[in-house]
C-alpha cells in the first residue's frame, strides 16, 4: 500500500534535506518524519500460520493445510488495517511551514513559544493540554511537546524522536520570532 498523496515520506517525494544557497530549507521541504507504523509486521501473519503448523504437528493432529492458512489471513488482515491506520494518525511531518500530527494540520505561524521539556516528579501544566492530532490523547510510545499557540491556546506536538522534532520547531520559531 502507498502512503496518501502528499504524505510520503522524505525519500519518496525526492527531497534531500539540502539547504539552499542562503543557508535555509526550501519551503517544502521535510524537515522531519515519522511514519507511525511499519510494514514489518505484517510479517506476524506467515509467523502465526507457520505456528499453527507446528502446533498441529507436535501435538498429533496430522496436517491440514487450512488452519494455518486461516491465521495467516486472519493475522494479516487485522494487523493490516492496524498499520495503515497508525500510518494515519500516528505520523509526524514537519515543513518550515508547517506541522502535520495524525491528519491535523497547523501552520508553523501559530506556534509562538516551545515550554520547556518536562524534568523531575512536577508535572508542567503543558501535560495536561490538548494533543494536537484527531487522537485523545499523546499516541502510546511517543512523548509530548508543549507548543504555546497564539490566541493563548496551548497544545501538545507528539513524536517518537521528540527531541529531534523539538530541535526543529525551535529553530523554526526562533527564525519567525522578530
Amino acid at each position: 500500500m502507498t502512503e496518501p498523496a502528499g504524505h510520503e515520506p522524505p525519500e519518496a517525494a525526492g527531497m534531500s534535506g539540502v539547504p539552499d544557497a542562503s543557508g535555509a530549507a526550501p519551503a517544502g521541504e521535510v524537515l522531519f518524519y515519522e511514519q507511525g507504523a511499519s510494514w514489518a509486521w505484517l510479517l506476524s501473519g506467515p509467523i502465526a500460520g507457520v505456528g499453527m503448523a507446528i502446533l498441529q504437528r507436535t501435538g498429533g493432529y496430522g496436517y491440514d493445510l487450512w488452519i494455518p492458512l486461516i491465521f495467516l489471513v486472519l493475522v494479516s488482515g487485522f494487523i493490516a488495517i492496524q498499520i495503515k491506520a497508525a500510518r494515519i494518525h500516528t505520523s509526524v511531518e514537519l515543513t518550515r511551514e508547517t506541522l502535520r500530527q495524525g491528519t491535523e494540520i497547523i501552520s508553523i505561524d501559530e506556534i509562538v513559544d516551545i515550554y520547556p521539556e518536562a524534568s523531575g516528579s512536577e508535572v508542567p501544566k503543558w501535560q495536561s493540554a490538548r494533543a494536537l492530532g484527531e487522537l485523545t490523547g499523546v499516541p502510546r510510545g511517543r512523548t509530548g511537546i508543549g507548543l504555546k499557540l497564539t490566541g493563548k491556546r496551548v497544545a501538545q506536538a507528539w513524536a517518537r524522536r521528540h527531541r529531534t522534532l523539538r530541535a526543529a520547531l525551535q529553530q523554526l520559531v526562533e527564525e519567525r520570532t522578530p
